[in-house]
């Protein structure tokens, strides 16, 4: 596969999921678990963790990479070391709490990253990548039962 290609894809994955949920993230909201992650026969603590990989990956890797590409003189050698190295976890992660779509996803950015030959080609592939990753974490929140925090309202600190 070549750059423009791993661009394309993530392009197109981007438009898929616009208006239509990823099927693994619709079953992950219905509990369904192919790899039984969850405490205690449960699937709350696999969503909160889906959650927090997603929006970890868009809003935290994949816009830190941007900003180092576009901010300072960083060694393209050095960020794709990196990327392998991080980002390559969090693609087994999305595959552990059973989003394997996203975990295919994320490894077609650590493989397309290796190809780039600039920081302005890593840019442009991670400019592409944050779109399919910020529309992603929007499906996997929209799954998150926000409702259940009603039973956990603050408290007023005990004055001493």
């Amino acid at each position: 596969m070549t750059l423009d290609e791993a661009i394309a894809r993530f392009e197109a994955e981007r438009e898929k999921i616009w208006f239509e949920s990823p099927k693994d993230i619709e079953a992950l909201g219905r509990g369904e678990v192919p790899r039984g992650t969850g405490a205690r026969g449960q699937y709350l603590s696999t969503i909160i963790f889906a959650e927090g990989e997603a929006r970890t990956f868009a809003d935290e890797m994949l816009w830190g990479i941007i900003r180092v590409c576009e901010d300072t003189e960083a060694d393209l050698k050095t960020l794709q070391a990196l990327i392998d190295q991080i980002i390559g976890y969090k693609a087994s992660f999305f595959d552990f709490v059973s989003i394997p779509s996203a975990a295919e996803m994320t490894r077609l950015y650590v493989d397309a990253s290796k190809l780039c030959e600039t920081t302005d080609d890593l840019n442009r592939l991670t400019q592409a990548a944050l779109g399919y990753a910020n529309r992603l974490h929007m499906w996997v929140d929209y799954i998150l039962p926000w409702g259940l925090g009603n039973a956990f309202p603050r408290k007023k600190p005990a004055t001493a």
